[in-house]
């Protein structure tokens, strides 16, 4: 069956160059931009206005992690929009407020049960730094360099990596540290190498500054970074010993994504706030939440929270996230994504046995990656920090060109489809990225 068919009545040519006419696309300078027109989508698939097919091997954004065109998220978005699309949020409350907040409550770990709903991650982020700032007097706020929180003013001075540097000076405060990799492909020697390096760093900026340390637990589009053990089990310590708040950041490794419903289960830790979004709603729809333990939950009982949007608790996004936790559920996809980790692994290990090009190989759940070099002794990587490279382009086209889309970040190839893919789907992803990473290895030296 063709589903690549569209009733817009433009041509892909015309969408694209309308599209780049009309309309600013973001992290790009628009002269160098070549965007994939896109019809439709169903499942791990989209197509294009030709009816070719693509196999969505990252997820889009990390985010559509359900799959696409499933009839009962789209059915429960378009109940909600014909019985009642919106209401004013500071005065008012509906049904899908409630059952949502209160599924989220049994969804985060520990006693995290109130949830503030924003429209992404980005501004659930802003938010968690806000409420911890509101609730411990406090105005510095640690996260990591490698690390990724979002484009908005303050999320983005958050962020450790270079998409920071041409929005710098960004908002006060903000202290960057190093997390538990000297490099991409060469972790510390131990989780109390990396958490030593944390303690001397709040030393020297004074515990009592201090209102948050904000972070991905696994770490995302820098690199898929799974922790030590006991890595995140310190930072919790050393938060507690302090009294600064621990942010978990789950946007990106929420919602299934690493095996479990929150990437902080695998090692029992509860942060005092976890953010989301993404996953949330599979990005059918806009919708962001932070999620607020009990006892900073219970400041704001005689405080005002000093923050709003109009679109706070929009009602069609809570009812697609409603909808959403329901497919998670019915279909076992939680799950599914940890049984689907370990074949990922094994794909991961053979193309590391049969290409001098993967340096290294990462993941945990549906969420990897594979670090291309051109030399594995040096661990001298593909393309440079903060660029990209002609071999890294090449693979990247030959991927597409035989309908597998990959997301790339400088040297890494993304592996992060949609949590109901079956084995079958991800082998033919893998086959095609065998075929792909020969182009990677011409490259290689020594």
């Amino acid at each position: 069956m063709n589903d690549g068919s569209h009733t817009g009545g433009l041509s892909a040519k015309e969408i694209v160059e309308w599209s780049t006419r009309y309309t600013l696309f973001d992290w790009a300078a628009q002269s160098k931009i070549s965007p994939i027109p896109v019809a439709s989508a169903k499942g791990v698939y989209f197509y294009d206005p030709d009816g070719k097919r693509y196999l969505d091997f990252n997820s889009q954004l990390m985010s559509v992690n359900i799959g696409h065109g499933d009839r009962r998220v789209a059915e429960a978005v378009a109940k909600q929009v014909e019985t009642l699309s919106y209401v004013n949020s500071a005065a008012m409350t509906t049904e899908v407020r409630a059952l949502l907040g209160h599924k989220l409550a049994q969804l985060f770990p520990g006693d995290i049960e109130k949830s503030f709903f924003t429209l992404g991650g980005a501004e659930a982020n802003e938010n968690a730094i806000r409420i911890a700032k509101a609730v411990t007097g406090r105005h510095k706020i640690l996260a990591r360099y490698r690390s990724y929180h979002g484009a908005t003013s303050g999320a983005i001075t958050l962020t450790g990596d270079p998409r920071r540097w041409a929005n710098e000076p960004g908002i006060p405060g903000v202290v960057h540290v190093l997390d538990f990799y000297h490099g991409t492909t060469r972790p510390m020697d131990s989780a109390a190498e990396a958490l030593a390096a944390l303690e001397e760093t709040i030393e020297l900026e004074g515990p009592k500054t201090i209102a948050a340390f904000i972070i991905e637990p696994v770490t995302g589009t820098n690199g898929i970074l799974v922790p030590p053990d006991g890595y995140l089990e310190g930072v919790r310590e050393l938060c507690d010993r302090h009294g600064i708040l621990m942010i978990a950041d789950e946007v990106m490794s929420g919602f299934g994504r690493t095996g479990r419903w929150f990437a902080v289960d695998h090692w029992g830790v509860v942060p005092d706030l976890i953010t989301s979004a993404k996953g949330l709603t599979s990005s059918y729809v806009p919708l962001g939440a932070v999620g607020i333990r009990r006892e900073v939950a219970a400041h704001f009982d005689d405080h005002p929270f000093a923050g709003g949007l109009t679109y706070n608790s929009h009602p069609v996004g809570l009812a697609a996230a409603l909808a959403t936790i329901r497919v998670y559920e019915e279909d076992g996809l939680v799950e599914h994504s940890a049984k689907m980790g370990e074949v990922m692994r094994r794909h991961h290990e053979e193309l590391a046995a049969r290409h001098p090009s993967v340096g290294g190989h990462r993941n945990i759940g549906l969420f990897g990656c594979l670090e291309i070099v051109r030399n594995r002794e040096t661990g001298e990587p593909m393309a440079p920090f903060n660029s990209g490279s002609p071999e890294m382009a090449e693979l990247s086209r030959f991927a597409l060109d035989h309908g597998v889309f990959v997301n790339l970040h400088w040297n890494q190839v993304m592996t992060n489809p949609p949590l109901c893919i079956t084995e079958a789907e991800l082998a033919e992803g893998f086959e095609v990225l065998d075929q792909a990473l020969e182009i990677t290895d011409r490259a290689v030296t020594g």
